[in-house]
């Protein structure tokens, strides 16, 4: 974990690694012991090749490397994976406290690593299941805020919805979802974890995460959506091209429709099949070269009518007079999605967005901030306004920022009145990294703290008061 604290006009840089299970058993044993996303555990060298056999068929080990996000959960912070599996850290002193096991109170199989988070401290998040009929299914849990008795949260935790999966034993992959004020959207891509191949990864073929995804573009892009109170699942079909997605960046309600704005990769091939270390380390030539065959990233707006009549077959049941996405009711009830594209660049990608949320998550907005990567290299930060399509871009030369995360001016006005903070990764400089303070209106600086450390290329955090 990183920390940057300000204080009197100062600013003290922290790092700590989170004493997780795989990381202690991973430097006591100067092994790869529990299997990671791209990486097999290596074999124990104590055992000989007979007791290697039968260990594989003791189960499955999941990971509790939680390197992908920080968030709160009452009066708690939880550093985050894609697992079943959180971390509870103490984010002033940087300690690890506790792992917590959320299959112990909820029907879930893991959790993202982006939940959305309410004005009072109610946290939603997402997981696939083993729903109905043996059937795998996704569920929507609820986290309550902080309790009067000052009892943990996580102990009232509960299921309020349940999405269907399109296959019994695939379920897609799920990296966030979209949350208005008064609903759920899931976007079910055709990106999908094998799961009879992750099942016999460890006991019998000894692969990784990686080796589980499959993707079949026929399948195209499932929009479920659910009423937030009372959980209700809403079971009409709407669908789309197929698209690979990690990042929603808002979901709103406007006049009958559900406005969801995402950070999108055409095509159906899975994104991470580029991002192996070994073609990042080629020579530039070469990973322009193979971000070339990849996904064309863009930021999609599609429009969901929430008032669906199937005597409205071959129409357009968009009305909005501000967007070109476009909802098409076919005879077989299917609602096809067309959306419109906010921002589109040849192998320019608007990554890892942020927005004022605590003023206008779930509800109509005007700007988003986010990681530019060209060709999947983070070397720029990005401002667009979805309204007009503007954009401002902060870049300098060898220098390769990270998340922006916005922060608002407290007497400000404007949507835009706030900073953005970032972690630069600087590796030809004097002083190889720094946190840059940026203008959130125009992306100019406004000040940078530099350090004489390394920090690599981050993925996601938080700004606590």
């Amino acid at each position: 974990m990183h920390k940057f604290d300000f204080k009197n006009g100062q600013v003290t840089y922290f790092n700590k690694f989170v004493r997780t299970d795989a990381y202690v058993r991973a430097i006591t044993e100067k092994r790869v012991v529990i299997t990671e996303f791209g990486t097999f555990a290596y074999p124990d060298p104590c055992k000989n090749i007979f007791s290697r056999f039968f260990s594989y068929f003791k189960g499955v080990e999941v990971t509790d490397n939680c390197l992908v996000n920080v968030y709160p959960i009452g009066e708690d912070f939880y550093a985050v994976t894609e697992t079943n599996y959180i971390t509870k850290v103490n984010t002033d002193t940087l300690e690890t406290l506790k792992k917590v096991d959320m299959c112990n109170y909820v029907n879930i199989n893991g959790v993202t690593a982006h939940p959305h988070i309410e004005a009072d401290g109610t946290v939603y998040n997402i997981g696939n299941c083993m729903g109905k009929g043996a059937t795998l299914a996704y569920n929507i849990v609820k986290i309550p805020p902080t309790q009067k008795d000052k009892s943990d949260p996580i102990e009232k935790s509960k299921v309020v919805v349940q999405f269907p999966s399109a296959e019994r034993f695939k379920p897609s992959y799920v990296h966030s979802f979209g949350m208005s004020e008064n609903y759920f959207v899931f976007v079910e891509t055709p990106v999908k974890i094998n799961l009879l191949k992750f099942l016999s990864a460890w006991s019998i073929r000894g692969s990784n995460y990686m080796d589980c995804f499959e993707s079949n573009e026929a399948q195209g892009t499932n929009f479920h959506i659910a009423k937030k109170s009372p959980g209700e699942y809403i079971d009409l079909k709407f669908k789309g091209a197929a698209i690979g997605m990690f990042h929603h960046i808002n979901t709103y309600e406007d006049d009958g429709f559900l406005v969801v704005d995402l950070c999108a990769w055409k095509g159906f091939e899975f994104v991470y099949n580029y991002l192996w270390l070994a073609n990042l380390r080629a020579n530039w030539e070469e990973v322009k070269k193979a971000a070339m065959m990849a996904p064309q990233p863009e930021v999609r707006r599609y429009v969901i009518p929430l008032d669906v009549h199937k005597e409205e077959q071959g129409k357009n049941l968009v009305s909005l007079p501000y967007t070109t996405a476009t909802a098409t009711m076919h005879s077989d009830g299917m609602v096809w999605l067309e959306p419109e594209v906010l921002f589109s660049g040849p192998r320019q990608a608007f990554e890892f967005p942020q927005i004022d949320y605590k003023r206008h998550g779930g509800k109509n907005y005007t700007f988003a901030y986010a990681l530019g990567l060209n060709h999947f290299i983070p070397d720029r930060i990005c401002k667009l306004n979805v309204k007009t399509k503007e954009t401002w871009v902060w870049q300098e030369p060898d220098s390769y920022p990270s998340e922006p995360l916005f922060v608002q001016n407290p007497d400000g006005v404007d949507e835009d009145d706030g900073i953005l903070l970032t972690i630069v990764a600087a590796p030809g400089a004097q002083k190889p990294a720094y946190l840059l303070i940026l203008n959130a209106k125009d992306l100019s600086e406004v000040a940078r703290a530099e350090v004489d450390y390394s920090i690599p290329v981050t993925f996601h955090g938080m700004y606590k008061p």
